[in-house]
């Protein structure tokens, strides 16, 4: 081999290295702490005119722990969502970094003792997730609600704006909980304009045919998305169907939001922390 070839490959993989070492660096030290705003329109139809141009903002999966996601951090998220003025606020669910004997977790008091800050004129309503049924759901709800944040488990509320109401439907977690959602939907008054919150979003397929949207989180985006291959790892029995983003199917529109934290492994790669502010129109 030419000393001018070996040169060349000597680059070659020097340049590999490198750009391995900062996807390694990138994934594991800072895309984990970043937090955008993603900024999503859905456009619904028959959506009533009174209630185009809704904005909600939906954060999913905080995993509150002691390093990524802190109490500085939870400041961070209450911040952030304010300064975007957002008519509604939902809180979908996995406030707890892993279970029970996990040491990292922050206690859910101190959780909801931040998030209490969040404000909307129509109000800051929530979920529990997995994390949250596996460490001690009813600790978690009590948490939230002693500080004026009402979790929805299969549970209806009737919500008014700009003179039209509508309701809001909180559905419990898929993985943990018993599951009531056409019962739960069933409570709405007939020919009303309905929102459903959960967890998990592989309930979709369940969902009665009037409740026209759906907001979701527990994906985490996959934490981790490969160029050419996309998210190897989604906790779904859809596979990558379910992602992220906005899901249109059977007449129904989901958002599924990447949430702020991680599970499993802390590790994010082009899957940034957001907060969603979804706008919905007719």
């Amino acid at each position: 081999m030419k000393p001018s070839r070996r040169k060349q490959i000597r680059i070659a993989l020097l340049v590999v290295l490198v750009a391995l070492a900062f996807c390694l660096i990138w994934g594991f030290f800072i895309e984990p702490y970043r937090l955008v705003i993603h900024e999503q329109s859905i456009r619904i139809d028959n959506w009533p005119p009174e209630l185009s141009g809704l904005r909600i903002a939906l954060i999913g999966d905080v995993h509150t722990d002691n390093r990524a996601i802190d109490e500085q951090k939870l400041h961070r998220i209450v911040e952030l969502t304010n300064q975007q003025n957002p008519d509604l606020i939902v809180l979908l669910g996995d406030y707890i970094q892993g279970g029970r004997r996990n040491p990292n977790h922050i206690e859910p008091e101190v959780t909801a003792g931040v998030l209490k800050g969040l404000k909307a004129p129509l109000g800051v309503y929530s979920v529990l997730g997995n994390h949250d049924w596996w460490y001690n759901g009813e600790k978690v709800r009590q948490a939230f609600e002693q500080n004026g944040i009402p979790i929805l488990e299969d549970e209806i509320m009737e919500l008014n704006w700009h003179g039209k109401s509508f309701w809001l439907v909180g559905l419990a977690d898929l993985w943990t909980r018993p599951q009531h959602i056409a019962q739960t939907v069933a409570q709405v008054p007939a020919d009303s304009t309905t929102i459903a919150i959960t967890h998990n979003p592989d309930i979709f397929p369940q969902l009665p045919g009037s409740v026209p949207l759906l907001l979701a989180a527990h994906t985490h985006g996959g934490q981790v998305s490969l160029p050419l291959i996309g998210t190897p790892v989604v906790p779904s029995k859809y596979g990558s169907k379910y992602t992220a983003g906005h899901v249109f199917e059977n007449g129904h529109h989901m958002f599924v939001t990447t949430g702020i934290g991680t599970s499993i492994i802390r590790v994010r790669f082009r899957v940034p922390p957001e907060i969603v502010i979804l706008t919905v129109t007719n």
